[in-house]
């Protein structure tokens, strides 16, 4: 502080502050005077450097800064003005500025304008133990969390892992309130390629195609769905979903409207009114949406937008990271539980063949179906579409006894799976799933939900909640992906949500490199019913969709591989007991291939051309290969077999006619050790696996 006095002015600087107080004099001065005036202009200086600090730490707090437990990950959230974010792996920016907020009620606006009250940060570090083992029996929960509460009862939380970056909003009202819409924005700092499914709007079964190109061409008026995924050259490879969706609709995906590359999530807005499609007993279509997306109660936190982060490739069919943001476990006793193998009609209409009787939908047909998998010890049998009237579940076909199958069928060990329109189930639930569990059925396969706004997300939980009180097992048909109920409730074994292989009964639309696409992007979210199997294969020149006598298009070994290679704890085999029966050699590996695994190794792998995976049950591995129509020459490497002892390797691979005819193959077995190299051949749209036993 500076003080002047030349008989008519006093001058004070401080801290930036210039403060000029004229003053008259009497002759010979007023020294006392000018003593309270340097008091007070004292004073005036403590306050305005007190006001310079506060100031320039409000400033240091509009970015908030938060690492991975390995410190590769970095995410900053600016508060400037309104909430965004921007992510850095390995100090490159992956994810650039990008804004989030919701707006509720009245058009508020959260996020805009933000006034941090608290800001608090967590490291967790646990162990979760999946009663269904997908990938692995142990998963590690290791993540570093800022939980950041704005004036205006709300917060956001952001979670950062080794392997991605989640963020949450919150609130904190006592009432119900509407969300009329939130800002879910992922911008990218080029314009990177993206792989992308498509549809045409909020009505669709998620099942695409994956389109290949630049995030600029992804316009706004482009739908997708998640997971998308994103390529950084020489960087990450970068997937988008969100997970613990529970009363609130899904996250489609758009383009950015602001020309830069980036995509933005899209809410299906609430329905109002619904009606049947003409002529149809299952499409029930929205004819009146609301203008909010949700309505619920006020006091919860809402889904995570999830940002996974592949070093590898390898990385996305590895990682967990969408079970470990899922909601916990709700159920007190998961010992009823049985995931295994399944005998499905539907994808061969039927085609017994070598039999006494005509095949269909009847009852000594189901028998015999029965029998099959009683005989290669697979848990269940499904009757699907046209056991019964879809329309009401208690009125049976004529041509089938369901009472009497449910009782051959515990004879035999084997559980029946029963199809249903959700429509159907959805009105007749508890009496319907009363009568399943007091005649012994096992379990239920729910098709054609075909959306997830709120409503139709609150049936999913509705549904695996009704099914568990009943110990029945689940696998929803014409689903949207998982979104993290299965770890909630686990009796939800597997779910669609993917183009899969019954595409290749009216199609060509399943192809090998699609086959090699779906393990990076869509199983990234969980579990997918795809049903494979095919007995009946054919190279690219020979397919032709029939649909009462369906093909696959590669080899036969493609389609064991995929036993290995995909994740479904429900795992169908498609085709038909009459074909299965005349492979013997086949049988052996598919009655014995496990579907939930106590680890997972990606030994090699490339987006859309080929994959090694090598999947651990008990003291057994198996692995499981993969390519697109290129043939491939593979070395693998054998170090993760257990070392100091010889292990029996039973190998089904391409034979050497695959390339001319697809269903040839070759088994044999030889013995290895851990540390060896062991060459496989493949060929176009080809296949190889392997079970490695222990020497005894």
């Amino acid at each position: 502080m500076r003080c002047f006095t030349g008989g008519k002015r006093v001058r004070a600087e401080a801290g930036g502050l210039s403060l000029g107080l004229a003053v008259r004099f009497k002759r010979g001065g007023d020294m006392q005077f000018l003593k309270k005036i340097t008091f007070v202009l004292i004073i005036l200086a403590v306050i305005t450097a007190v006001v310079g600090l506060i100031m320039a730490q409000t400033r240091a707090q509009s970015i908030i800064t938060i690492s991975s437990p390995d410190s590769r990950v970095e995410v900053k959230i600016d508060l400037k003005d309104q909430i965004a974010y921007s992510v850095y792996f390995n100090g490159r920016e992956v994810i650039s500025y990008s804004p989030i907020s919701m707006t509720i009620n009245d058009n508020v606006i959260l996020g805009r304008r933000p006034v941090l009250e608290n800001a608090s940060r967590t490291r967790v570090e646990e162990k979760i133990y999946p009663p269904v083992r997908e990938k692995r029996a142990e998963v590690v929960d290791l993540y570093n969390q800022v939980n950041l509460k704005f004036r205006g009862n709300y917060g956001v939380i952001f979670r950062v892992y080794n392997d991605g970056v989640a963020y949450r909003f919150y609130t904190g009202y006592r009432v119900p309130i509407k969300v009329r819409n939130e800002q879910a924005t992922f911008n990218f700092p080029d314009n990177f390629m993206a792989y992308i499914p498509f549809t045409r709007s909020f009505h669709t079964s998620f099942e695409s195609n994956y389109s290949y190109l630049p995030l600029k061409e992804i316009t706004a008026d482009k739908l997708a769905f998640a997971p998308i995924l994103v390529e950084i050259p020489d960087g990450p490879r970068i997937a988008i979903t969100d997970v613990w969706v529970d009363d609130y609709p899904g996250m489609f995906l758009t383009g950015s409207q602001s020309g830069q590359p980036g995509l933005v999530g899209k809410f299906a807005p609430y329905p109002l009114e619904e009606k049947l499609r003409d002529k149809s007993d299952r499409e029930l279509e929205v004819v009146k949406e609301a203008d909010y997306i949700a309505e619920t109660k006020g006091g919860r936190q809402y889904p995570w937008r999830l940002i996974v982060l592949a070093q590898k490739e390898e990385d996305l069919i590895s990682t967990d990271i969408v079970y470990r943001l899922s909601p916990p476990l709700e159920l007190k006793d998961t010992s009823w539980i049985k995931p295994g193998k399944v005998a499905w009609d539907w994808w061969n209409a039927s085609n017994l063949f070598g039999v006494d009787f005509r095949s269909g939908i009847n009852t000594d047909t189901y028998k015999f179906y029965i029998d099959f998998a009683s005989k290669y010890g697979i848990e269940y049998v499904i009757l699907d579409e046209g056991w019964s009237d879809p329309s009401d579940l208690f009125r049976v076909n004529p041509e089938i006894n369901l009472e009497e199958l449910v009782r051959y069928g515990q004879q035999k060990n084997v559980g029946l799976i029963l199809w249903c329109v959700w429509l159907t189930l959805d009105r007749q639930m508890d009496r319907a799933l009363d009568y399943f569990q007091r005649i012994g059925v096992k379990g239920i396969k729910v098709d054609f939900m075909d959306r997830d706004d709120q409503k139709m997300v609150n049936f999913y939980r509705r549904c695996a909640a009704a099914a568990a009180r009943r110990k029945l097992v689940v696998n929803f048909h014409g689903a949207h992906k998982p979104v993290g109920l299965r770890r909630a409730f686990p009796n939800i074994l597997t779910k669609e949500g993917v183009l899969g292989l019954e595409y290749s009964k009216w199609s060509a639309q399943v192809t090998p490199e699609h086959d090699l696409l779906i393990p990076f992007i869509r199983m990234l979210a969980g579990p997918m019913d795809y049903t494979p199997g095919a007995m009946r294969n054919a190279q690219q020149k020979q397919f032709r969709p029939i649909f009462d006598l369906p093909m696959s298009q590669g080899t036969r070994c493609h389609q064991l591989a995929m036993y290995v290679v995909y994740e479904s704890p429900l795992q169908m085999l498609c085709d038909s007991p009459s074909a299965y029966l005349k492979e013997p050699e086949v049988m052996e590996f598919l009655a014995d291939v496990p579907t939930v695994w106590d680890e997972t190794l990606v030994l090699e792998a490339r987006i859309g051309d080929y994959v090694v995976v090598a999947r651990k049950n008990g003291k057994r591995w198996f692995l499981g290969a993969m390519t697109d129509w290129t043939a491939r020459q593979l070395e693998l490497k054998l170090d993760f077999l257990e070392r100091g002892k010889l292990w029996l390797a039973d190998i089904w691979q391409d034979g050497p006619n695959a390339a001319r005819y697809a269903a040839d193959y070759q088994y044999r077995r030889i013995k290895v050790a851990s540390g060896e190299n062991l060459k496989i051949s493949l060929a176009p749209g080809g296949g190889a696996v392997i079970r490695f036993s222990p020497e005894k």
